[in-house]
């Protein structure tokens, strides 16, 4: 079991970019292994948290360094389990001990072995599902040999770009007084996202997600719901997605004004590629159109109370 990574695993990733040029195919090996990671990590959070409402206790979040779990309570106190994408770590914090994995080139099995032991270290003895969800082919963490690659300069870019949307998310989502998520990050699907509700109860979600029990996507789609995020899959570089759920009549007909945002038919979502964000003059404000606009649509056609959900963005 490698418990210290080599030397030449700590990557520069250069001048601090918030809007990084990210092509998929340069990094895709390492944005699959990293996935994994954060699902060993997540079913962590999901086995201490209290139970909420469309699974928001088992996210993680964008942090200063990279993705946290924020603080989980434990018998002892507390603990906290943060990638950090600049040092290439997995720091691993209790209110009494503290231990840190390292990032490089490594299978997920190998990662697994060393972060359960350094679990049972911490006096942490979580009892995990021992698999990934929502992915087509879902090899036991102790057994993926398959999936070992790291390129830290592309990690840390993807960190960069997680942080740009964060930053709009935030903004956005401030707008919105009615029931609203978090700006979380899903290591399910390995999304950032962040879901505004109308207040209305939806119909049974159908399911049909891979390796996902049908229950589980009809917690998460309980309620009538707008929903926006960025996931680095989908086009060269990634894409920034919204849709409805249900999707009301007229949806996926909606005109948009925002260059180079389309509706998805594959996908049934409205995608806007990252690329078309980065390149912008003004990258934020086009990603705030966006949402903006698949939010007035989903909420227009789907009768959305909208006086009472909205109000104009307080002062500072």
């Amino acid at each position: 079991m490698a418990l210290t990574p080599p030397p030449s695993s700590r990557v520069d990733a250069g001048p601090f970019d918030l809007w990084p040029e990210l092509p998929v195919a340069e990094w895709e090996a390492t944005r699959d292994t990293v996935h994994l990671w954060t699902q060993i990590v997540g079913k962590v959070r999901m086995a201490l948290e209290p139970p909420l409402n469309h699974w928001w206790h088992t996210t993680l979040y964008v942090s200063p360094s990279g993705l946290t779990t924020g603080m989980m309570p434990t018998a002892g106190g507390g603990a906290q389990f943060s990638f950090d994408f600049r040092r290439h770590v997995l720091h691993m914090v209790t209110t009494s001990e503290r231990a840190e994995i390292g990032l490089y080139p490594r299978s997920v099995s190998d990662f697994f072995a060393e972060f359960t032991h350094r679990l049972h270290e911490l006096g942490l003895d979580v009892r995990l599902y021992g698999r990934p969800v929502e992915v087509e082919h879902a090899i036991p963490f102790a057994d993926d040999a398959e999936h070992d690659s790291y390129d830290g300069q592309y990690v840390e870019r993807f960190w960069h770009s997680l942080l740009a949307t964060d930053h709009v998310f935030r903004r956005f989502r401030s707008g919105f007084v009615g029931k609203a998520s978090p700006v979380h990050f899903f290591w399910g699907a390995f999304d950032l996202a962040v879901t505004r509700f109308s207040g209305r109860g939806a119909p049974p979600h159908p399911g049909g997600i891979p390796n996902c029990p049908n229950w589980v996507m009809q917690e998460a789609y309980s309620h009538q719901l707008s929903s926006c995020g960025y996931w680095p899959g989908g086009d060269p570089e990634g894409v920034f997605y919204s849709y409805a759920y249900p999707s009301p009549d007229g949806y996926a007909d909606t005109a948009l004004r925002t260059p180079g945002a389309r509706y998805d038919t594959n996908l049934d979502e409205f995608v806007l590629p990252y690329n078309v964000v980065r390149t912008a003059a003004d990258p934020a404000a086009v990603l705030g159109a966006f949402l903006q606009e698949t939010y007035e649509a989903a909420a227009d056609l789907g009768h959305w109370p909208r006086s009472d959900l909205e109000r104009e963005r307080p002062g500072p």
